[in-house]
């Protein structure tokens, strides 16, 4: 009974100290799986800043996403090509040939080869930076309209030869004669055939990010079963939200030689009964985190058209939201890894002048059940605050009535470059259809890395 318990804590320090501190007040959302009626709140302040340019949101699309291996992006807002000043996207898993992925899906979308265009990476926040950097682009004055956005292909991923094969292939290549040749090529080995897959742990660490996260919700007493109902909840409230017509930001995708795809096909609605019937995939067999409570391998791909409010109006358009204050944080990726909402949350919140009781629409992104969960426990602790965030109060739990109302990255999929313009037009639209004024969006990253940003709707 000993190991049972302890195992899981292995190699992380004052564990032991968490799990004492968060296994008094189990989380359950059993409770919680309908979305909340629409929220009607009063008008309060508006975050616009003096001397500083309104960035607006106009409008996002994403292609469906897709699970990996199963079955980008049309112009819905007909915005001429060449008034796009810049092109940014988020991608993670980069194609050798398509390395700079934003310059090659412009030039293939048909935008100007005038149009400059970049790509950044920072794991699953990706997204959020490429969009980010166009904020400060239009806000600086360097320009006034920016295509933001993401993608990932995880069913065709880049596979390299072993670094023994490389290194024999690049020598053969500079081989002068035929006697360094067949040199060379009795050196060669049959294991050298063996291919380099795609690193699924962390550099820093050497852990897998499941593994991190089984860790990390047993050091905050986060129970299988509280996992599974957050899963299940995220399955129900997206299936809900995709039959009422509410993923409004999804467009169709003809996949080349295939059938064109319409919807996110990862929505699966299950039971307690049912999930409880899987293993543990990363810590075993004592570990908590399954198939079922993490989110899955994704195909997809998202964009949003930012803009200058002034330079919207001009054009004739009527904005979504502001995109307003955003902060990135960094933490210990050993043992802190999954917890950048929890450190980025607090932060974006003062620099804004609010708190979390003025959110009206909170989206998470949702690598794991436990994470999501461990960070609601780490929000809602005096101690966790003082002792790891030199706060003297808690961050504040978000309302469950108000999270994630209309699915999240378990059950609507993670395409690890795009689920941040996901994120952001998931809150625009809630925001939209619920009456509120504030969304927050959040996310963790792996490095140890977070990002926090504040939407605000729109004047209808």
């Amino acid at each position: 009974m000993t190991t049972i318990l302890t195992y899981p804590f292995k190699n992380l320090p004052a564990a032991s100290k968490w799990a004492l501190r968060f296994s008094i007040r189990p989380l359950s959302c059993s409770s919680q799986l309908r979305a909340a009626p629409a929220v009607q709140t009063k008008t309060k302040k508006t975050l616009a800043k003096p001397n500083i340019r309104n960035v607006v949101v106009v409008d996002g699309v994403r292609t469906p996403f897709l699970l990996s291996g199963t079955s980008g992006l049309l112009h819905r807002t007909s915005v001429p090509k060449e008034v796009v000043d810049y092109i940014i996207f988020g991608t993670v898993i980069q194609e050798v040939k398509t390395s700079n992925v934003a310059r090659e899906a412009a030039l293939g979308a048909g935008f100007s080869d005038k149009t400059p265009a970049h790509t950044v990476t920072m794991a699953c926040i990706s997204a959020n930076q490429a969009m980010t950097t166009g904020v400060g682009l239009i806000a600086s004055g360097q320009c006034d309209v920016i295509v933001a956005g993401g993608v990932e292909l995880m069913s065709d991923i880049p596979i390299r030869h072993s670094r023994k094969m490389r290194k024999l292939m690049l020598d053969l290549n500079k081989a002068k004669s035929m006697g360094q040749r067949l040199s060379l090529i009795s050196k060669f080995r049959f294991n050298f055939l063996a291919p380099e897959l795609p690193a699924v742990a962390e550099f820093s660490t050497n852990e897998t990010m499941g593994h991190s996260a089984d860790r990390l919700a047993a050091a905050f007493a986060v129970s299988r079963l509280e996992q599974d109902e957050y899963a299940l909840r995220s399955h129900s409230l997206a299936k809900k939200a995709q039959d009422e017509g509410l993923l409004s930001d999804v467009v169709p995708f003809k996949v080349p030689g295939k059938d064109t795809v319409t919807k996110d096909n990862g929505i699966r609605p299950s039971s307690l009964e049912q999930m409880a019937k899987l293993k543990p995939a990363f810590i075993k067999p004592y570990g908590t985190v399954t198939a079922a409570n993490s989110s899955f391998l994704t195909d997809g791909a998202s964009a949003v058209l930012i803009m200058a409010e002034e330079k919207a109006l001009a054009m004739g358009y009527k904005p979504k939201a502001y995109l307003r204050d955003f902060m990135y944080v960094s933490q210990d990726p050993k043992d802190q890894l999954l917890l950048g909402p929890t450190y980025a949350t607090p932060k974006v919140l003062e620099k804004a002048g609010l708190t979390i009781n003025d959110i009206d629409a909170f989206e998470f992104h949702e690598a794991f059940s436990g994470q999501i969960l461990a960070n609601f426990k780490a929000m809602d602790s005096d101690w966790f605050a003082e002792n790891y965030m030199s706060r003297k109060t808690k961050v504040g739990l978000p309302p469950l009535e108000k999270f994630n109302n209309w699915g999240g990255s378990l059950s609507l999929g993670h395409p690890f470059g795009a689920t941040g313009c996901r994120l952001v037009m998931a809150a625009a639209n809630r925001l939209r259809k619920e009456g509120g004024q504030y969304g927050l969006v959040a996310a963790c990253a792996a490095g140890g890395q977070g990002h926090a940003m504040i939407v605000e709707a729109y004047p209808k």
